[in-house]
């Protein structure tokens, strides 16, 4: 997959997942859905471009380094995110509950874009 139609595909991905907690906001259930969640939203999406910009470069470059640079760069997003968890519960009083399930639904959202771009980048050129 070329980064600029991952990029794409990604700003499009972006905007699906952004939809359901805007709904939610807009519609009466603004209780599902913390005070600072598009920080949250921004920062995690802001991750995820980062790290699959950065694995397909490491592909056009290198591309016999793609699995360790996928680990690391998955290593590094798990730190990332854990350090912005601790930052941000510091600063913020949140119910701890939406907070957990609004951080969920974002990182695992971005995780499966991640695996999905590994999956097509990986996949045979025969087969496509």
């Amino acid at each position: 997959m070329k980064i600029y139609q991952a990029v794409l595909f990604f700003i499009w991905f972006t905007f699906i997942i952004a939809i359901p907690p805007y709904s939610f906001e807009k519609y009466g259930h603004a209780n599902l859905i913390i005070n600072d969640f598009w920080l949250v939203f921004g920062f995690l999406s802001g991750l995820t471009l980062l790290v699959v910009v950065s694995i397909l470069v490491v592909r056009q470059m290198y591309p016999g380094m793609f699995s360790e640079a996928f680990m690391g760069a998955t290593g590094f997003k798990i730190l990332a995110c854990l350090i912005f968890i601790v930052v941000f519960m510091k600063n913020n009083t949140v119910d701890k509950h939406v907070f957990v399930g609004d951080f969920f639904y974002i990182y695992f959202l971005n995780t499966a874009f991640e695996v999905y771009i590994l999956l097509r980048t990986l996949r045979h050129k025969n087969l496509r």
